[in-house]
């Protein structure tokens, strides 16, 4: 009767289990809706980044701006990493956190400093418009994911508007700078889909915390010797930039991203930034100034119907 007993609770304990385990990340359900949430302020947070950059530019050199923020994300996350005493990283996560240090933490940002010093934020905010197209062939690629046709006519449709609207803008020709955004491109998409993965085995504020710790003593140096090699000039705009490309881009932006990315999917959460370039135009119009095109409202509209597809739309 003991070992019938046994057997009956330990059979309870699993169809409890397998009732209560939390949604995959399809993106259905309460957990997939959360996680589009999450993954949508992330979105919020980014679309902020480019005119920060503008605004940090006006008083620091392009290597300053980067290597700055790295230091002060990466001292925010050490705080917050031993204040919770969290373990090391085993073994087999260092390799992912490398390329998302590689290629969020240094590349991306560095990339789309220099080439903001030539182009303009509204421009650079509609080229990296192709990122949820480039993350999403990138996440397919490395897992071997299978996504309907639906969801890739949608997100090539999205894609399609973003770059449509980028050559209009700016008559059809590219700039000296597109070269390092598309760049940017490449490195940024590796790391969130490293990323989203790996915010599957840990938290994704601690995928964004050891990723900065690890390229801390780099640019710690690297500040170092740009602020001496650099003029800066202390303003408001200048220090209130770089205050928020640290705390709000690359900090808690990519600790909310990362979560909404391990709870949907990586190739559908990298949909909702189709609303990142049409954010920021919002925010060099209100912050930078800058003229807002007639053809925005018509972009907005269409990206989110595609957004709304890629969401939408079985795995």
């Amino acid at each position: 009767m003991r070992l019938k007993d046994s057997a009956t609770e330990r059979s309870a304990i699993a169809v409890s289990t397998a009732t209560t385990a939390p949604a995959s990340p399809s993106g259905h359900g309460r957990a997939g809706s959360g996680g589009s949430l999450l993954a949508a302020l992330g979105v919020a947070a980014f679309s902020l980044t480019f005119p920060a950059t503008a605004w940090a530019l006006e008083g620091f050199g392009a290597w300053s701006v980067t290597t700055c923020r790295l230091v002060l994300a990466g001292l925010l996350a050490g705080v917050c990493l031993l204040a919770g005493r969290v373990p090391r990283p085993v073994r087999g996560q260092w390799g992912p956190l490398l390329v998302v240090a590689g290629g969020t933490v240094i590349g991306f940002p560095l990339l789309t400093t220099l080439a903001l010093r030539t182009s303009t934020t509204s421009h650079a905010a509609v080229v990296v418009g192709l990122l949820p197209l480039t993350t999403a062939a990138y996440a397919a690629v490395r897992t071997g994911a299978r996504h309907s046709r639906t969801f890739w006519v949608a997100a090539l449709a999205g894609a399609v508007v973003v770059v449509g609207f980028a050559l209009w803008q700016s008559g059809g020709a590219p700039n000296a700078g597109d070269g390092c955004l598309f760049a940017a491109l490449l490195v940024c998409a590796a790391g969130y889909s490293e990323g989203g993965r790996l915010a599957r085995e840990m938290p994704g504020w601690q995928v964004v915390g050891w990723a900065l710790v690890l390229c801390l003593p780099v640019a710690a140096a690297g500040a170092a010797v740009a602020l001496t090699a650099e003029p800066v000039h202390l303003t408001g705009h200048a220090v209130a930039g770089v205050l928020w490309l640290a705390v709000g881009s690359q900090f808690l932006g990519m600790w909310v991203w990362y979560r909404g990315m391990a709870a949907v999917g990586v190739a559908r959460a990298s949909q909702m930034q189709l609303a990142q370039p049409l954010l920021t135009l919002f925010w060099s119009v209100v912050l930078l100034g800058e003229a807002l095109s007639p053809a925005a409202p018509v972009a907005a509209v269409a990206v989110l119907v595609c957004i709304g597809v890629t969401q939408r739309a079985r795995s």
